[in-house]
C-alpha cells in the first residue's frame, strides 16, 4: 500500500522545496511538479510531490488524518 500526505509548500529552490504539515517541515522534491510555487498544495510521497490538490481537498485529509491519530491514541 502507498501513501501520499498533503503538504503545502513554504519555499521553492528549483526542484527541491520546503513543505509544512501541522507544523512539521520537510525537505521535499517537486521534480514531478515543475511549476510548483509557494502556497500549492501537494501529495508527497516518498518525499516527492507528485500531485497538486485544492486547499479545500487538503484541508480534509489533514483532519481525517488528525481525526485517525486522536482515535489512535484513546
Amino acid at each position: 500500500m502507498c501513501l501520499a500526505v498533503p503538504f503545502r509548500i513554504r519555499e521553492v529552490n528549483g526542484p527541491e522545496a520546503v513543505a509544512e504539515r501541522s507544523g512539521v517541515t520537510r525537505n521535499i522534491r517537486v521534480d514531478f511538479l515543475p511549476d510548483a510555487a509557494v502556497g500549492d498544495y501537494v501529495m508527497v510521497h516518498a518525499g516527492f510531490a507528485i500531485e497538486r490538490v485544492r486547499a479545500e481537498q487538503a484541508e480534509e485529509d489533514l483532519a481525517a488524518f488528525a481525526e485517525l491519530e486522536e482515535a489512535l491514541r484513546g
